[in-house]
């Protein structure tokens, strides 16, 4: 056996670029017609397209969000896709050459417009705060993610995920509560992801330390 250390890590946690208040934006991604927040991530590869990040949220390689709000602290793993778009099934054809008729040589402007355009921006994806996404999830378009949910790996969701709950599949079903009714509603009356970034720091501790329900006791009345 050969012992082998290789290349370099690419993003802020383990590479030689350190996360900064500022966005923290790979030199491989892409970010357009969006706003970022402090603190968040945008790494290798990902695409960001006419959307906003929340402070603290990151998407690590390969993501890829259209028209989507990530809302505070959340996270969202490697190939995870938010709000893919959807074609015009009602037209004659379902080929993009109809409102990318420039693009096509097919007329001299696309139509910014267009019913497509229009149709495709109603739909954004809203995913509340401290939300995690697993590796190569796919959120569909108007689909809500509520606070503290979970979406497991390769999962596609087609339907609003309420607050607090595990979901996973393909569709995507409720798979269990992360935490009880009571912890839930303790913790959205503690609303820890607006705390300012001292208090985070004063409890970070008890973030590592305590569990949800704990947690919960210690800050709030349940």
């Amino acid at each position: 056996m050969i012992a082998i250390d290789h290349g370099e890590f690419a993003d802020p946690w383990r590479g030689s670029v350190p996360m900064t208040e500022a966005p923290w934006i790979h030199e491989t991604a892409i970010v357009k017609d969006s706003r970022m927040g402090a603190w968040t991530v945008v790494g290798q590869r990902c695409e960001v397209i006419s959307s906003d990040l929340m402070d603290y949220a990151y998407l690590i390689r390969d993501a890829d969000v259209f028209n989507a709000e990530i809302g505070k602290f959340a996270n969202i793993a490697s190939h995870v896709r938010i709000n893919p778009t959807n074609h015009p099934m009602w037209r004659a054809t379902l080929h993009h050459f109809t409102y990318r008729a420039k693009s096509h040589f097919m007329d001299d402007e696309d139509d910014d417009a267009d019913a497509v355009s229009n149709w495709r921006k109603s739909n954004r994806v809203i995913l509340g705060p401290d939300v995690w996404i697993g590796h190569a999830a796919i959120v569909m378009p108007g689909v809500s993610v509520g606070t503290g949910a979970i979406i497991g790996s390769g999962s596609v969701v087609t339907k609003n995920v309420a607050d607090y709950t595990i979901v996973a599949g393909n569709p995507a079903r409720v798979i269990r509560r992360r935490v009880t009714e009571d912890v839930e509603a303790a913790l959205k009356r503690i609303k820890w992801w607006d705390w300012d970034r001292t208090e985070l720091i004063a409890g970070l501790s008890d973030f590592r330390k305590l569990d949800a329900e704990a947690f919960a006791k210690k800050y709030d009345i349940i």
